[in-house]
């Protein structure tokens, strides 16, 4: 289990699919996805430090370019919807940088938590604005202690 609770992830071959937080464990893991566990755990508590894991995500283009400009954003800053969208060369398209965001499949890695309304405020978390500001908080911390 991971500091911010527990999680299911999926991978294959091709790298990870999946990961998204859960409110209860229903299952333990197979053991041989434990070395993935284990490393998705450190991912997960130390969020500031930079993976390698090869993902594999499935979206459309303009979900993929908004997954991409998400994962440019340094550990421990925020960016606006607005600002990605302007990013993209899309001005008007903010709610369609959150819908994007939102439909993010990997959790952390795809630090889709580092996205806030233009006026600075954390909005819409799937796994609750709590974990959202855990997150933020954790990578700010990480940063400053010289750790990432």
């Amino acid at each position: 289990m991971s500091d911010l609770g527990p999680f299911r992830f999926a991978v294959s071959e091709a790298g990870l699919h999946k990961l998204a937080f859960i409110d209860r464990l229903a299952a333990k893991c197979d053991a041989s996805v434990d070395l993935w566990r284990l490393q998705l755990e450190q991912a997960i508590n130390q969020p500031w430090r930079q993976h390698n894991f090869p993902l594999h995500v499935v979206g459309t283009p303009f979900q993929k370019s908004v997954w991409l400009a998400v994962a440019a954003i340094p550990a421990g800053e925020t960016r606006t919807y607005q600002e990605i969208a302007h990013l993209l060369g899309r001005p008007l398209a903010a709610r369609a940088v959150g819908a994007a965001n939102a439909a993010n499949p990997i959790a952390v890695l795809i630090p889709c938590h580092r996205l806030v309304r233009t006026t600075g405020a954390l909005a819409g978390y799937a796994y609750g604005l709590d974990r959202k500001q855990a997150l933020l908080d954790k990578e700010r911390k990480g940063r400053a202690d010289g750790q990432g």
